[in-house]
């Protein structure tokens, strides 16, 4: 099986076509969500948190993404993706851990841009 690669890849189809919140439910209770922009995010309540700060954030105007590439097996799964933005695109690449269906930790790996 590839649970890990499976749910990357409900993951980005959510986040390509649906709101930040939508993919609460993807992480796990303690789970450890860390990116170069925002930082590390520990545990589920917090990480809804950032979330809806991000739907707010970005309100009718959500980020634009381009998934290259999903890959994986049943505990850890990785992506390519392009971050679509008028000041240029930004390519980044997520790495994740699953247990028990859900993400323990989610890493985005990318170079910050100097206007976000």
């Amino acid at each position: 099986m590839a649970a890990a690669k499976n749910l990357a890849e409900r993951f980005w189809d959510i986040q390509i076509n649906g709101s930040h919140a939508e993919l609460l439910p993807l992480f796990a209770e303690g789970a450890v969500f860390e990116d170069p922009a925002i930082g590390r995010i520990e545990g589920k309540p917090a990480i809804a948190k950032l979330l809806a700060h991000l739907d707010k954030l970005f309100g009718d105007n959500p980020p634009q993404f381009e998934l290259l590439e999903v890959a994986g097996g049943d505990n850890v799964a990785w992506s390519r993706w392009i971050w679509k933005r008028p000041q240029g695109d930004v390519e980044g690449v997520g790495l994740y851990k699953v247990q028990n269906g859900l993400f323990t930790s989610y890493r985005d790996v990318f170079q910050v841009p100097e206007e976000i």
